[in-house]
């Protein structure tokens, strides 16, 4: 059965994921300290980086096994809001976007499907989660769908009920304010068993598997 994952989502230990303000400029709006010490060549694998193998750079692989669609909110595509402005953007990730899968950006303002080469498409949607999950699990062709953000777009589908798996990582810093992942999600927990794994880089990696996968 196809699952709904999250993957190496960084959370300070006050609970902030991203910050309150995307611009061009800063991409995670004020909270990258959160990704100092993320290492993203390693997403596709231990193999593809000559450097040591870790727990954190590990766990950073789970990112893309089994996936074959992936889902994520407007602010994680651009910073642009409202309409779409004609400015040729498609992304922050240049002409290769790490995905190679099929992406559904949830806008209020949809706009034809942006391709590339290397299998990566971007399809705008405005719908509410269970019909954009349904539409990225049929294009997943029996895989996972991977929920990649932010952390409102995570929070909207925690809220539905609608997550199997979180990779999320703790790491040793207060933001004091920012997108909160948790506000409103009282008992978030009693859904899901959760395994705590701590680094020698100080980051706390925990791994919640959804109580209904979990015993099945």
């Amino acid at each position: 059965m196809s699952r709904t994952r999250v993957h190496n989502l960084n959370i300070s230990v006050d609970g902030y994921a991203a910050g309150d303000h995307v611009t061009f400029d800063a991409p995670i709006g004020g909270a990258e300290r959160l990704f100092s010490g993320f290492d993203g060549r390693f997403i596709h694998g231990i193999d593809r980086v000559d450097a040591p193998i870790t727990v954190d750079r590990a766990l950073t692989t789970l990112w893309g096994q089994g996936v074959g669609a992936e889902i994520m909110g407007r602010r994680k595509f651009g910073p642009q809001q409202g309409d779409w402005p004609d400015d040729g953007w498609q992304g922050w990730w240049g002409d290769e976007p790490p995905f190679r899968t099929p992406v559904f950006v949830m806008t209020h303002h949809p706009r034809s499907p942006i391709e590339f080469a290397n299998g990566t498409t971007f399809h705008f949607v405005d719908a509410p989660p269970r019909e954009v999950l349904r539409l990225a699990r049929q294009a997943a062709n029996g895989h996972d769908v991977r929920l990649g953000g932010g952390p409102s777009t995570v929070r909207q589908f925690l809220e539905a009920d609608l997550v199997d798996f979180l990779h999320l990582v703790v790491v040793p810093v207060v933001l004091g304010s920012g997108v909160s992942l948790w506000e409103g999600l009282g008992d978030v927990e009693d859904r899901f068993t959760v395994e705590s794994i701590a680094s020698q880089s100080g980051l706390v990696h925990q791994l919640w598997s959804r109580k209904a996968i979990a015993a099945s």
